[in-house]
């Protein structure tokens, strides 16, 4: 039966008629030769099709799998400082501390929450350029203000000033040395992380449907609260999920490095080669993240995964307080290492940066302009939604070349604290489970959505992450 609502008789007007539909945009933008060939703007989409149906397919283990996440990485956390300490750096029983003292401090909260106000002071500063996100169901394109970078350059000249100055930089780094007052900080980011979520928890229920994440949305409370039950939570114009991503985290995780360099540089008079090393290269990971800020708007993180804990809590206290682990164990131990190894390690770095960035802009390009004269001698495949599958060049080796890259630069990071404990060897073990499951979540997102040609492309493209092994 046609319905006679406002919403159908207004579709038949001339003027709305007018507006193109995606498939009909879609085929007369085909029709054009590629330099004549531009993005069009949708129509709205109709209320049935804004409307976010409930979430049937579970990750992580669905709701048992959300609750022991909750309560278990903050533990993990824990864990691994409470090993990692001046005294010792093996994965044994630690002694946990029961005096709640250990675990806050008022100018520990001070510390943290100034530095997330900071960043969200720079975040709002209108400069750098504004970028449009990928379509959401309604057909509306977010605006995002990208001046990440600008952000790491003003944090940087922040800390030098406070350096020249004499500034009590050194209150941290004694905190990072203390396992009580680390404790102090990682349990502010924890509390924080928490009452976020949760905030941003009620914000989704008040809120209209149409703004709901499409995978946090199973009517489970404890699982939409995990996984992120809105997709683009604002206040105003202000994106907590954008601002959270790449600014206060990993410009932190930065921030945390230089101060153990200085302090060491301060004790010995020189910059040991090791610690070094994994600062410099840990600073052009975290700028090439902050210069190359837009092209985090593709990412599964924005497009699919909701705003919840997991997000936040990784954002605000894995990579801060976990990413920093080797130059922590460095800062605390040292390691000497002979001249070849650290060519050798370095080498091995650059290999990784070189495939990760080579491999990302080229996508990046190839997403912005499909038709870019540069890119006309890469191979790809059609699919039904007009889009193109890049299946040559750097993804032409495996589905995440980008990946592979990623887990070369985080063994090259650890191997520079040598062989003395496991324990630094955490990150690059768990980054590599990671990506695998990524990879593994955003090829079922592929299968779903292009069907038949992403099957082309996994028969043309055999490998998913590390070529002719994986």
């Amino acid at each position: 039966m046609e319905s006679n609502s406002p919403a159908r008789t207004k579709a038949r007007t001339p003027e709305r008629a007018a507006t193109p539909t995606r498939k009909s945009a879609r085929l007369q933008n085909q029709s054009l030769a590629p330099e004549e060939r531009k993005p069009v703007e949708f129509e709205p989409a109709a209320e049935e099709e804004r409307r976010v149906s409930r979430t049937k397919k579970t990750e992580f283990g669905g709701a048992i799998g959300a609750f022991f996440m909750i309560f278990g990485l903050p533990v993990l956390v824990y864990f691994l400082n409470f090993v990692c300490t001046q005294n010792k750096c093996k994965p044994s029983l630690p002694s946990i501390p029961r005096d709640w003292r250990s675990y806050f401090d008022v100018q520990a909260a001070a510390i943290y929450l100034g530095w997330i106000a900071f960043q969200a002071l720079l975040y709002m500063v209108p400069i750098g350029p504004v970028v449009k996100g990928q379509p959401l169901r309604t057909g509306q394109r977010l605006n995002y203000r990208c001046n990440g970078f600008n952000s790491l350059c003003i944090s940087l000249v922040a800390y030098g000033v406070a350096v020249y100055f004499k500034l009590p930089v050194g209150i941290v780094m004694k905190k990072f040395n203390q396992l009580k007052k680390f404790n102090q900080l990682v349990t502010t980011g924890i509390v924080f992380s928490l009452v976020l979520s949760i905030i941003l928890y009620v914000k989704a229920r008040r809120g209209p449907n149409s703004k709901l994440a499409p995978g946090g949305n199973t009517g489970n409370i404890l699982y939409d609260f995990f996984i992120g039950h809105e997709l683009n939570p604002r206040v105003g114009s202000f994106d907590l999920k954008f601002f959270c991503e790449l600014r206060p985290g990993l410009i932190g995780w930065l921030m945390l490095n230089l101060i153990m360099l200085t302090e060491q540089y301060n004790k010995t008079g020189a910059f040991p080669p090791a610690l070094t090393m994994v600062v410099v290269f840990q600073a052009v990971y975290v700028a090439d993240a902050l210069w190359f800020e837009d092209a985090i708007l593709t990412t599964m993180d924005i497009i699919h995964d909701g705003f919840g804990f997991m997000l936040v809590f990784g954002d605000l206290v894995w990579v801060p307080f976990l990413y920093c682990l080797q130059t922590r164990y460095l800062a605390l131990y040292g390691v000497k290492m002979e001249w070849y190894c650290l060519v050798f390690i370095g080498i091995l770095n650059l290999i990784g940066y070189y495939i990760f960035r080579g491999s990302n802009s080229q996508k990046n390009e190839f997403r912005k302009n499909p038709y870019n004269p540069a890119l006309s001698h890469l191979e790809t495949i059609p699919t039904a939604s007009g889009k193109r599958l890049l299946a040559s060049g750097w993804w032409g080796l495996c589905h995440k070349p980008n990946y592979l890259g990623d887990i070369l630069m985080a063994t090259a990071w650890s191997l520079l604290c040598g062989f003395s404990t496991p324990v630094v060897y955490f990150y690059p073990v768990y980054f590599t489970i990671l990506l695998i499951h990524r990879e593994y979540r955003d090829a079922e997102q592929c299968q779903k959505k292009y069907k038949a040609s992403w099957d082309r492309y996994c028969e043309r493209v055999k490998y998913r992450i590390f070529p002719f092994i994986y």
